[in-house]
């Protein structure tokens, strides 16, 4: 089985590929990783992405789509986690291409719907442990102990430097404008599902694994 997860930044959408991966066997496919692990292990793909990244321009629909190829003929038949890509409605129609040629078809788009006020907050308002990491949010997860991490007992805490109001809110408009457009080039042939982002993440689990099972 081949998804598409969407949804704005900080709706959810590692959480949910990550369990995907554990429970179901299924790979996510992030282009920003799989980017990263090319460049680094100097692919073919790599090392034409590098060479652009180093002249500062931006990567290329080529590019991806042949990463995107390049890792789907790594994972034998797992079935695969889309996120972030695609982005355009081109990089969509590349995608089923890229499917199509080693026999896969997508089953479904799964969107993640927000609150956007709700996850400003959401998002504004989590830090962790600078130590090991342990999650935290200013209104719904405060250290049990002021100052104290819960878990490994440090006193040094850390917000990542995109967390902030307008950082967020540039994101939310950047993926209305450039990503969510691609819905109705999905929603043409059914393959939209839309489930409840601001939900727990265990009851976002059990709406996707509805989904997956039907």
């Amino acid at each position: 089985m081949n998804i598409i997860l969407l949804g704005p930044p900080g709706a959810g959408k590692g959480t949910q590929a990550a369990r995907l991966e554990l429970t179901r066997g299924m790979v996510q496919l992030s282009t920003g990783d799989m980017l990263r692990a090319a460049v680094a292990q100097a692919t073919p793909v790599g090392l034409k992405a590098k060479a652009v990244m180093e002249a500062g321009e931006l990567v290329s629909d080529a590019i991806v789509s042949a990463l995107i190829g390049e890792r789907l003929d790594s994972i034998g038949s797992n079935g695969a986690i889309f996120d972030g890509y695609p982005r355009t409605r081109p990089q969509a129609e590349a995608l089923d291409l890229l499917l199509g040629e080693r026999g896969r078809t997508l089953d479904y788009v799964i969107e993640l719907e927000v609150d956007e006020e709700a996850l400003v907050e959401r998002i504004t308002g989590r830090f962790s442990c600078a130590s090991c990491g342990a999650p935290y949010h200013d209104q719904y997860k405060l250290p049990q102990v002021e100052g104290t991490c819960d878990v490994c007992g440090s006193h040094e805490f850390k917000r990542r430097p995109d967390d902030n109001e307008q950082t967020v809110r540039t994101r939310l408009a950047e993926y209305r404008a450039k990503t969510a457009p691609i819905l109705p080039y999905y929603e043409e042939r059914g393959l939209v599902r839309r489930v409840d982002g601001m939900a727990s993440v265990e009851e976002v689990a059990a709406e996707i694994d509805a989904i997956l099972d039907s």
